[in-house]
């Protein structure tokens, strides 16, 4: 009898599980959250920084942000609602997972990550734009590079010359 009873629960659980699977959305906002927060609220802030709004004021809303949508998307989902596509969604669900394209991007990123120190951001931000651009079918090998390149060269240039966040520049360092 007890064999019955644990076969009959686990379709009831995943049956529950399916319908109620935005929780997982919503689990994995509340984590970001509270690592957003924890980060936050442990930074090292010299006194001097201190003032109406400080290094920690946008993590933190951020982070508050974060904690309140998880909350309300999990109180939503336990009342019933369900996300619903959008109308102009062409996806068709009874495709196949393109995973040759999602492993594709996974090892540009990968690749990206592991490039970006000893090659600097605008060598390996133009392999990241290309090799992005050729994961998602692009095969215009006489225009892709060319424009990977502007991009990651302008990339380079607003965020080191004109935000002030520090890009590793490589090889390229002395000449951009």
């Amino acid at each position: 009898m007890n064999s019955t009873r644990s076969t009959t629960r686990t379709p009831d659980r995943r049956a529950w599980l399916r319908e109620h699977s935005e929780l997982g959305v919503g689990a994995l906002l509340l984590v970001i959250g509270v690592l957003v927060l924890t980060d936050a609220l442990t930074m090292d802030v010299d006194i001097a920084q201190r003032g109406p709004v400080g290094p920690t004021t946008v993590p933190i809303a951020v982070g508050v942000g974060l904690l309140v949508v998880a909350v309300l998307l999990a109180v939503d989902v336990l009342r019933g609602g369900r996300g619903e596509a959008e109308g102009g969604e062409d996806i068709d669900l009874s495709e196949p997972s393109d995973w040759r394209t999602v492993l594709l991007l996974a090892g540009v990123f990968l690749a990206n990550a592991v490039l970006i120190g000893p090659l600097g951001f605008p060598l390996s931000g133009a392999l990241l734009f290309w090799g992005s651009a050729y994961a998602l079918g692009s095969r215009r090998i006489d225009r892709d590079p060319l424009i990977a390149a502007v991009l990651s060269v302008v990339t380079y240039f607003v965020f080191n010359n004109l935000l002030g966040v520090p890009l590793p520049g490589g090889p390229l360092m002395g000449v951009l």
